[in-house]
């Protein structure tokens, strides 16, 4: 696969200044899509943005993801994530690579080239554990992460499973799945009046918690004096 002349395909294709062995363009208006290629010439890196474009975190983002060789070659977990990124005022402390099967950016029209793509994005510790199926990959990366909008806030990787004996409402099953914070932290404010009643939730780091009212608060097994505060679920999400 000659990634190259793939790229030079694309019409609007452009040298990205400052960053050697690299691309941009715009498909349409609302887009900009950047790509990096490895030394070899046998692997790329891309990162997309929707709306608002900063070049210099592109150009950042790709070098970062081309100096790890972040999730390169067909062996590559769903997601890979490298710590220690930094640039600006941006509070990301990572980037992450999707693999092909799950970014699928050039599906449709040039499938070799698409196989031959991470897709890299600035991103949260929080927000990847790591050892995510390819399932649970595409549901992050296409319905809850907007790894193209550079402004959003964290998503913390977040399972979870409730019952309210209250509202009468609750996840399905006994496994826990995946859920917002915005979820969690409602189910939590819930809690209260309604014994009997819990949210059992997991981080990244594979910790879980569980809260529960009965009469007062327990907190794994342990009485607390007060709810939990917005403050102590982010604290153990371990989002910034």
């Amino acid at each position: 696969m000659n990634i190259e002349q793939a790229v030079a395909k694309i019409g609007s294709a452009e040298e990205m200044p400052g960053l050697p062995m690299a691309w941009q363009w715009s498909p349409m208006s609302r887009f900009m899509f950047s790509l990096a290629m490895d030394a070899d010439g046998s692997w790329a890196y891309q990162m997309n943005s929707l709306d608002v474009h900063d070049e210099g975190l592109s150009r950042a983002v790709l070098e970062f993801a081309r100096q790890r060789r972040l999730g390169r070659g067909p062996g590559a977990r769903p997601f890979t994530m490298a710590a220690g990124f930094s640039y600006g005022t941006y509070r990301f402390d990572a980037v992450v690579a999707a693999a092909p099967p799950v970014h699928g950016y050039h599906h449709g029209r040039n499938e070799a080239l698409n196989e031959v793509v991470s897709a890299v994005f600035p991103a949260y510790r929080c927000e990847v554990r790591g050892d995510e199926s390819l399932e649970e990959a595409v549901l992050r990366f296409k319905g809850m992460m907007r790894p193209t909008v550079i402004s959003r806030p964290p998503v913390p990787y977040l399972l979870m499973r409730y019952e309210n004996t209250g509202t009468h409402g609750g996840s399905v099953g006994p496994s826990r799945g995946f859920a917002t914070h915005e979820v969690l932290l409602r189910e939590l404010g819930l809690l209260e009046g309604a014994p009997g009643s819990f949210v059992e939730f997991e981080n990244s780091q594979g910790q879980v918690w569980n809260v529960e009212w009965v009469g007062s608060w327990l907190v794994n097994g342990t009485a607390q004096d007060a709810a939990p505060s917005e403050s102590w679920v982010a604290s153990v999400l371990g989002c910034p």
